[in-house]
């Protein structure tokens, strides 16, 4: 459900900034959207299985949010279908649930890449 809920406030947000600059910040504007997509995923999926609970969820909760906000503005810049970009994060978080569930040890290496990316969203 938690899940859900961050999905939800990230495309409303989303939509409230449709027609604004892109607001990704530095960081998520030289990635490319593939890149972007991953760190989308594997945040999605480690706030999954961490649960919003604890300080570590918190964040990775944040780093969902602004992951998947960068993700849905980096898929708008490069003029992907929405429909296509929806599909790509959410194969990105289904294959990252995968991977993050066996411990697969470079998972968990781009994830702490991902998360040092994000900015403190306070």
């Amino acid at each position: 459900m938690e899940f859900a809920f961050v999905m939800f406030t990230a495309l409303a947000i989303a939509a409230l900034f449709q027609t604004a600059p892109a607001a990704t910040g530095p960081v998520a504007n030289l990635m490319a959207y593939e890149d972007v997509v991953r760190c989308a995923g594997l945040s999605q999926a480690a706030s999954e299985l961490e649960g919003a609970e604890s300080e570590a969820g918190s964040k990775l909760f944040d780093a969902a949010l602004y992951w998947s906000l960068a993700a849905s503005q980096a898929a708008q810049a490069a003029g992907r279908d929405p429909v296509a970009a929806d599909r790509d994060q959410t194969l990105a978080r289904i294959e990252a649930v995968r991977r993050l569930t066996i411990r697969d040890a470079e998972a968990a290496t781009l994830l702490q890449r991902c998360r040092q990316r994000t900015p403190d969203l306070g």
